[in-house]
C-alpha cells in the first residue's frame, strides 16, 4: 500500500506541560485509524498536528505530492450569512451536484431536517456541526480527518455516518483518522487503534474491541503499576464478550485468549441483589405512565399532539434506554417521570418513597458553586456513600468516589469554572449520586467524556441499585448500562426485544412508507377504524398475545446470539456440524421475523 503522509520526531509542548515527545508515526493508503486517550492528553493536537493545521514545535510532517486531505475540527468556522446550500455545495450547479451520487447521499443522511436556503446563523449548534460535517464529505478527498465526529448526531446519523465512511473508498485507497469517544462508532469503522497517552502514541491493530483485549494484556504484564486500568478493562471485555456477541463474533481477536482472560471475571451485575435492595428502597411502586398524552398549543391556535396512549409501568431497579430522534418527545416523557411535566391526559402514579434526580445536559447543579474550589463543595457532603450490596457494599468518602471519577489532588483546589467539560460533568454526576436519589434519570451523560472515563462511569452505575433511565446517542454506553431499550415512535412509546438494531429497522421501515406525517396519519387511521371493530375482551386477548410475542422475541434473539457465539467457539473444520448450527440460526432468525411481523399488525390494532 502507498504512504499517504507521516510523522517524523513530532514534539509539542505548552508553556504547562509536554504534549508529545519525539513521536513518529505513519499513515497508507487503506488505513482506518481510530484515536483514543484520555481528555487533555493530546488527540486533537495530535490530529492537527497530521492534518497540517496546527505546527508543532520540532519534529516534521511530510505529505505525498498531491494527496487532499480534508478536516473536521471542533471550531465552527462557517460565516453567519452563508446559507446551507452555499455553505455544502457552493457555487456548484444544481443539476451537477443533483448527479453526483455521494452528493445527495451525504445531503439525505444529514440534512433531510433543514431548509435548504436557511442562513447558517439561523441555525442550533449542532445543527451547523452537521452542516459542516456534511460540507466536508461532500468533497473529493484522499484523507479525512474527524474530531468528535458523532458530537450532536442520533443514533440514526451515527449509523448512517459508520456506513458511509466504510464504502466511501476502496479496501485499498483512501485513510481515515477520527477521534471519538463513541466506541461503537470506533469498533465499527477503525481497523487500527492509536491511544494517546504518556507524551506517545502507541499503535494497536484493529477496532475498539481488540484494542481493549491488548491493552488488558499489555496491563497484565505491568499489574503492579495498572491494576486499577486492568480491572476496568477487563470488565468491559468481559461485558463484550458476554453482553454483546454479535459485535465480539467477528474475527478482530483471538476467542481463546478473550475467554481465558475474563475467566474469573464475574458479570457486570449481580441483577438479583440490586434487585432485591431496589424493592427495598423503592417500594413495590415506583412510577406509573396510565393512558398518558401530552399536547402542547401551537402558534396558530392548534395543537401538537407530542405523546400518546403511553402506559408504562416502571419496575424498581429498571435500568431502561430510551431512543427517538431529536423532537420526538424523550425530554417530555422524562418529565412526566420527574415531575416537571404534567400529562394532558391520562395520569401518573408514584410511589410514596420514590426521589428522582436527573443529569441535565445544562450543568445545573454547578450553577451555585461556580466559583467554589472542588474541596469546598464536597466538605459540605456526606461524610460516607454506600456502594454496592450485601458482602459487596463499600463505604466510600466523596474523595475516595472523585478519585474513583479521575480526580486527583491537584483538581481539588480548582475552582468548578476553571474545570475542563469533562471534568464538569463528573462532579455534576458525583452531586446527583450523593443527593441519594433512588430513581435516576441521565440524559445525554456522555458529552465530554473520554473512552477511560466513560468506562470509570459505567462500573461505578453498575453498582448503583436504583432505577436508571438513560437518554443517550451513544450506542455502546447505552447498550452498556442498561437491560432493555424503548423508543418514542409518532408520539407512542415502543419496547424494543431486539434493542437498538430493531429501532433503527423501524426507523427505516417508517421512512420507507413515506413521509412521517403520512405515516402517522395511515397508522391512526387504521388503529381508529380497527378499534372501533374490538370489543373489551378483543382487546384484552390482543394486549396479551403482544406481551407474548415480546417475550418470545426477546428469548430467540437471546439464544440466537448464545448461539453465534457457540459458532465462533466450534471446531472451524467441523463442516457438518457449521452448517447445522447455522440451519438452526436460521431458522431461528426466521421465527423471529415472523413473530415480528404478528406483532406489528397487532399493535397497530390496538393503536
Amino acid at each position: 500500500m502507498a504512504h499517504l503522509l507521516g510523522a517524523e520526531a513530532l514534539h509539542l509542548e505548552y508553556p504547562t506541560r509536554v504534549v508529545f515527545d519525539s513521536v513518529t508515526l505513519g499513515i497508507e493508503e487503506g488505513d482506518r485509524i481510530g484515536i483514543v486517550g484520555r481528555n487533555g492528553d493530546g488527540k486533537s493536537s495530535l490530529l492537527g498536528m497530521l492534518a497540517g493545521i496546527k505546527e508543532p514545535n520540532s519534529g516534521r510532517v511530510t505529505v505525498r505530492g498531491g494527496t487532499r486531505i480534508g478536516v473536521l475540527d471542533q471550531a465552527d468556522n462557517l460565516p453567519d450569512d452563508l446559507t446551507i446550500s452555499a455553505a455544502v455545495v457552493g457555487d456548484t450547479p444544481e443539476y451537477e451536484w443533483a448527479g453526483d451520487a455521494r452528493v445527495r447521499d451525504v445531503i439525505e443522511g444529514l440534512l433531510t431536517d433543514l431548509p435548504w436556503d436557511a442562513e447558517i446563523g439561523s441555525l442550533s449548534g449542532g445543527q451547523r456541526r452537521r452542516v459542516s460535517l456534511a460540507k466536508l464529505l461532500t468533497g473529493d478527498w484522499d484523507v479525512i480527518a474527524l474530531d468528535e465526529p458523532t458530537n450532536h448526531l442520533d443514533v440514526e446519523a451515527i449509523t448512517w455516518l459508520a456506513g458511509h465512511l466504510k464504502k466511501r473508498w476502496s479496501p485499498n485507497s483512501g485513510a481515515l483518522m477520527v477521534v471519538t469517544h463513541d466506541r461503537w462508532f470506533l469498533d465499527e469503522i477503525s481497523t487500527e487503534t492509536w491511544e494517546v497517552h504518556d507524551r506517545i502514541v502507541e499503535p494497536f491493530e484493529g477496532g475498539y474491541a481488540a484494542y481493549i483485549l491488548q491493552r488488558v494484556e499489555r496491563d497484565r504484564m505491568a499489574a503492579a503499576t495498572e491494576a486499577k486500568r486492568q480491572n476496568l478493562a477487563k470488565k468491559e471485555l468481559a461485558w463484550l464478550r458476554r453482553g454483546a456477541p454479535a459485535r465480539t463474533a467477528k474475527p478482530k481477536f483471538r476467542i481463546d485468549a478473550a475467554n481465558e482472560l475474563i475467566a474469573d471475571v464475574p458479570e457486570i451485575r449481580d441483577k438479583v441483589s440490586l434487585q432485591s435492595l431496589a424493592v427495598s428502597r423503592l417500594g413495590k411502586d415506583v412510577v406509573d405512565l396510565l393512558d398518558v398524552g401530552v399536547t402542547y398549543p401551537t402558534a396558530d391556535g392548534g395543537e401538537k399532539v407530542v405523546l400518546r396512549d403511553i402506559e408504562w409501568r416502571i419496575a424498581p431497579g429498571e435500568r431502561t434506554g430510551i431512543l427517538g430522534v431529536n423532537g420526538a418527545g424523550k425530554s417530555t416523557l422524562l418529565g412526566l417521570i420527574s415531575g416537571t411535566v404534567e400529562p394532558t391526559v391520562g395520569r401518573v402514579k408514584r410511589g410514596t418513597t420514590v426521589k428522582v434526580q436527573t443529569l441535565t445536559q445544562r450543568l445545573d447543579e454547578l450553577t451555585q458553586h461556580w466559583n467554589d474550589p472542588v474541596r469546598v463543595i464536597i466538605s459540605g457532603l456526606r461524610t460516607s456513600y454506600t456502594m454496592g450490596a450485601g458482602s459487596k457494599a463499600q463505604d466510600l468518602t466523596p474523595g475516595q468516589l472523585l478519585e474513583r471519577l479521575g480526580f486527583d489532588s491537584a483538581q481539588l483546589s480548582t475552582p468548578v469554572k476553571d474545570l475542563s467539560g469533562g471534568q464538569q460533568r463528573r462532579l455534576q454526576l458525583l452531586l446527583v449520586l450523593l443527593d441519594q436519589p433512588n430513581v435516576l434519570i441521565l440524559d445525554e451523560p456522555t458529552n465530554d467524556l473520554d473512552t477511560d472515563m466513560l468506562a470509570a462511569i459505567e462500573d461505578l452505575l453498575d453498582s448503583w441499585s436504583g432505577t436508571l433511565l438513560v437518554v443517550s446517542h451513544d450506542r455502546y454506553f447505552l447498550e452498556r448500562v442498561t437491560d432493555q431499550q424503548y423508543a418514542i415512535l409518532d408520539g407512542h412509546l415502543r419496547h424494543l426485544p431486539g434493542g437498538v438494531d430493531e429501532y433503527l429497522r423501524l426507523r427505516h421501515l417508517q421512512a420507507s412508507t413515506g413521509s412521517k406525517q403520512t405515516a402517522t396519519a395511515a397508522a391512526t387511521a387504521t388503529a381508529t377504524a380497527t378499534a372501533k371493530g374490538l370489543d373489551g375482551a378483543a382487546l384484552r386477548t390482543a394486549q396479551k398475545e403482544v406481551s407474548a410475542l415480546e417475550r418470545r422475541i426477546q428469548k430467540l434473539t437471546q439464544q440466537v446470539n448464545a448461539a453465534k457465539t457457540a459458532l465462533a467457539d466450534h471446531d472451524q473444520s467441523d463442516y457438518e456440524g457449521l452448517g447445522d448450527r447455522m440451519k438452526k440460526i436460521s431458522e431461528q432468525q426466521a421465527e423471529i421475523e415472523e413473530l415480528e411481523l404478528r406483532w406489528f399488525e397487532l399493535t397497530e390494532e390496538i393503536g
